[in-house]
This record gives structure tokens, sequence and C-alpha cells, in this order.
């Protein structure tokens, strides 16, 4: 049997699963996830490998209609895996409306294979389901359409199954022992943002980005200092909170997140500095990897 490899990129609105969906499939928690809209900003890329195949799933922020340039930067990594993609993953759950028209009819236009998952079918009844598989036949006849709880793992078994046999036939990507592309300090920011975005409210977890300052690892310690950039002096004193009692709680909960991720003991140091209207600023933009 000759070795099947392509690039599986997953689309769809906020708050879908998007990234539920890729962890699951990859068997590894790579993209953070929160009910937060917005929680993906990077495209992040997971690999999974068979004897016979690879697949290199890439997660993308959720569609939104951009009001700053991050948000712009954001929205190019979507438009990016309609151009580089072997097959389109799809993404919308049982009690969403989407009405992008646009992303339709990409979609609709698209030359190569699209699975359409309709996700959290366990919030609803067989009688939907049939309904909402009924209603996007008609809107993409050449998707297949496959109902799935990513929460549950159920029927995400036949979504791999018909990944495999859409696939090219082509040689591995990647080494067949890589898992990502992205570094361990991408993923350690992204495990201190993720906590951010849990102990926080309103505005706060989308003015913060995270930079890695410091990562050295020891034998038995790896130590990390972070800088957690916001974009206004109010917003500072809210990270820290009384006494610095909100910047600890993050700081505690990352660490052990972290310590998980590496399967080392770690020494987390957090601070806090106000870098304002980043998210408008391409030179801030590039410094943090939004833009090439």
């Amino acid at each position: 049997m000759k070795h099947r490899a392509g690039f599986v990129n997953i689309i769809g609105n906020s708050n879908v699963g998007k990234s539920t969906i890729m962890n699951a499939l990859v068997g590894e928690k790579l993209s953070i996830i929160t009910s937060k809209a917005q929680t993906t900003r990077h495209r992040i890329m997971g690999i999974v490998n068979g004897d016979d195949f690879q697949i290199v799933y890439s997660d993308t922020p959720g569609i939104i209609d951009p009001k700053y340039k991050l948000q712009e930067s954001m929205m190019k990594f979507v438009d990016s895996a309609f151009i580089d993609a072997d097959e389109i993953l799809f993404v919308t759950e049982i009690n969403e409306n989407f009405n992008n028209e646009e992303i339709i009819k990409k979609l609709v236009d698209s030359k190569i294979p699209v699975i359409l998952l309709i996700n959290k079918i366990d919030l609803s009844d067989q009688k939907k389901v049939v309904e909402k598989m009924e209603y996007w036949k008609s809107k993409l006849s050449n998707a297949e359409i496959i109902p799935v709880s990513a929460l549950e793992n159920f029927n995400l078994e036949k979504v791999l199954e018909k990944i495999v046999e859409n696939l090219p036939e082509a040689e591995p990507y990647f080494p067949k022992d890589e898992l990502t592309d992205k570094t361990i300090r991408f993923f350690v920011s992204e495990i201190i943002r993720e906590k951010i975005l849990l102990n926080y409210q309103k505005e706060i977890p989308y003015s913060v980005e995270i930079k890695i300052e410091e990562y050295k690892e020891t034998e038995n310690l790896i130590k990390i200092k972070s800088t957690i950039y916001v974009t206004r002096e109010s917003q500072k004193a809210i990270i820290i909170g009384h006494k610095g009692n909100s910047i600890k709680k993050v700081g505690t909960e990352a660490r052990l997140d972290i310590e998980e991720f590496v399967d080392k003991k770690v020494y987390l140091e957090l601070s806090v500095k106000v870098l304002k209207d980043w998210r408008n600023k391409e030179n801030q933009l590039k410094r943090f990897g939004y833009i090439d």
C-alpha cells in the first residue's frame, strides 16, 4: 500500500469546538480551550502518523469580522487555510445558525474534499441532528457531513477514517516522531494565556499577549520568565490583583499545567507590562508572531 499524506485545515466560527476536535484527533492538548471567543489566535499544527499515512492538522482562529490589526492577521490564517489544504474540516455545531455566505461559497467552490462536522450533538436530539444534516446537504452538496461530539469522543473514529481515505498519495512532510511545528516556548505562552482567559472577565483576556523572555532547562528544573503585556495601566492593576493574589493564582495554575506538559519541575516567574495599542501596531504583531 502506498503512503498517504496531506494537510487538513480546520475552520469554523468561535466556540464550535475546533480546538477540542483537533486535540482529540491528535491525542494531545495542543490548542487551548475556553468558552470565550477568539481563544485561538494562531494557526496551530498537530501531526498524526500511521504506518502508511501522515495527517497534518491545522487549527485556525474562529471566523470573525476584524476590528483591529491583530484580528486581521488572525483572519489571514483562516484565508490561508483554503489555499494550502488537501482537505478542509469545516466545524459547525448543532445550535449554530451559520450565515457567512462568503465562507459557504468558498467551501462550495472548493476543489478539494470538504468534511463538515456538526459538533455538540450530545446537547440535542436525533430529530434536530437529522434536520441539521438535511440543511447542510442543501447548502454544501459537495461535503461529507458527519455529526460528532468532541466532548464525548463520538464519531471521531469515523472522521479519521474519512480523512485518511481522502489523503493524496505522498511521502511524509515531517519526521514521523514529530507532533507539531510549534516550539515549547509557544505552548508555554499559550498555557499562561489560557489561565488569563479563564480567570479574568470583560476585555482583559483580549488585551493580553504573552512573551517568554527566558527558558532555561537543567537536569531537574526548568526556569521560565514570562511577561504579560496589556494595553492600559488599569488592566495591569487588574491582572496583578490585590496584594498580587490574582497573578499568583494564574502563575500557580499555569505552572502545574506546564509541568504536566514538559514532564519536569518548573519555576515560573510572571511580570506585567503595559504596551499601548499593541494590537494595532505592525511591528509588535511581528514580534509576537502574527505577521511574518
